[in-house]
């Protein structure tokens, strides 16, 4: 097997937005690509890399699967047996394959089945988005069935994005990017369903900015610029992804009876158990917080108020909720949490580890009726979309992402940028 970059070639099969992240890295590098996409888009992408000589676009997978050293499938979860059923048979003898796909069962199924023996499986995935510098952020690479010599190339390979490689099995990769990224994924897509059913921009409404709200905004906003089905592969395949979501619902609808029935000691009592199990037990009581107040103010997408409305926060309340019924402590997994998931967790680390907040948004929940038709639409958006990845229907997904996505996509080029801004400070105090 060849070692030396000017002999080894690596080849992309799926040139979406990750897929030319990585050309374009590797490229630079000094590693020569061969990449394609779907047939359609030959021409164009020729095009687009016609100045970068390192990188050879080809019409189909046959291509570099017969010219490739080391191939990566960069395909939606949802497409991996069909793309490796076609073009699996091709692949260069003794080569090495891997993937790209945000769920490894259905991945290393389809390598199992369609790929020679002779070839040999050593997978990865980054965990962050096209749009995010890679240096220091969790790439993970999986060494299925390869030599040790094998799997230090891809090492050797993926050395060029200065990322922090986190080797891991398949089943603890799909268990550990459930445990970080399904449930947070669900939080703000409900999030933006219920702003659309209200026919809300929060942005536009004192209520929803500065401190918090500035995150949930910005991530929300985040998400639904992206892909569908860079959540819908990894809430639809993952087994232990469809059982988070379920309780992050059932968290959500417990949670909201309460308020409305006016239980404050049993919402009380039940909240700060959560609290205690994923904030006390982790031993993070006295450790400074992942996020301040002047970094939570400085990302704002409307003027910031002088007096803020209080909120009751019950998609927050119902996420910690949901870590402490499934068990789940959050920070046993931050080598392997995305930028998403720490903000996520650094808002959620905000509320419960300041008792005074937390006791006022308890109040709020109970006393105040402000949020009160936010949060039913947010109740029925968190059960709708657990009923979506229950019934594993990934038209039904696409169908309900793509109307909300329409409905923000005006302010997604800011949103961008602003969250980008927000990303870099988060990484530099984490």
């Amino acid at each position: 097997m060849p070692a030396d970059m000017d002999q080894t070639v690596i080849g992309i099969i799926g040139m979406g937005l990750m897929g030319k992240m990585y050309a374009r890295k590797l490229s630079a590098a000094g590693w020569r690509v061969h990449a394609c996409d779907m047939r359609d888009k030959f021409k164009a992408l020729e095009q687009e890399f016609s100045d970068i000589p390192r990188i050879v676009i080809y019409e189909d997978g046959y291509g570099v699967s017969r010219s490739s050293d080391y191939i990566i499938y960069s395909v939606e979860a949802e497409m991996i047996d069909k793309v490796v059923a076609e073009y699996g048979r091709a692949t260069k003898k003794h080569a090495i394959v891997g993937g790209q796909t945000s769920c490894k069962a259905p991945e290393v199924a389809a390598f199992e089945r369609h790929l020679p023996s002779d070839v040999e499986i050593v997978s990865c995935h980054s965990l962050h988005g096209p749009n995010v510098d890679p240096k220091d952020q969790p790439l993970v690479i999986i060494k299925h069935r390869a030599s040790q010599k094998a799997y230090d190339l891809v090492r050797n390979v993926m050395a060029c994005f200065g990322s922090k490689l986190v080797p891991l099995t398949a089943e603890e990769h799909d268990q550990i990017t459930a445990d970080t990224q399904a449930v947070t994924h669900a939080a703000f897509l409900s999030m933006g369903t219920a702003w659309r059913a209200n026919n809300q921009f929060p942005w536009e409404l004192t209520r929803y900015v500065g401190g918090i709200e500035n995150v949930k905004c910005n991530i929300t906003l985040r998400i639904y610029s992206n892909k569908w089905h860079v959540y819908a592969g990894l809430a639809i395949l993952n087994p232990s992804a469809k059982k988070q979501i379920r309780q992050y619902a059932e968290s959500v609808t417990d949670l909201y009876k309460l308020m409305l029935g006016g239980h404050k000691q049993e919402l009380e009592k039940r909240i700060k158990a959560a609290g205690e199990f994923v904030f006390n037990a982790a031993g993070k009581e006295g450790e400074p917080l992942l996020l301040s107040d002047e970094v939570l103010d400085q990302f704002s997408l409307g003027k910031v108020p002088k007096e803020r409305t209080p909120n009751n926060h019950l998609s927050l309340l119902a996420m910690v909720d949901c870590w402490w019924k499934l068990r789940i402590v959050p920070y046993d997994h931050m080598i392997c949490s995305t930028p998403l998931f720490r903000l996520w967790l650094g808002v959620t680390e905000y509320l419960f580890r300041k008792p005074a907040l937390l006791d006022e948004v308890i109040n709020i929940a109970v006393e105040d009726n402000t949020f009160r038709s936010d949060d039913l639409e947010f109740t029925f958006a968190a059960r709708g979309w657990s009923d979506c990845v229950s019934f594993g229907d990934f038209s039904s997904y696409r169908d309900r992402f793509e109307q909300i996505q329409s409905y923000f996509a005006p302010r997604f080029p800011e949103a961008t940028r602003v969250g980008n801004e927000m990303i870099r400070v988060l990484l530099e105090k984490t």
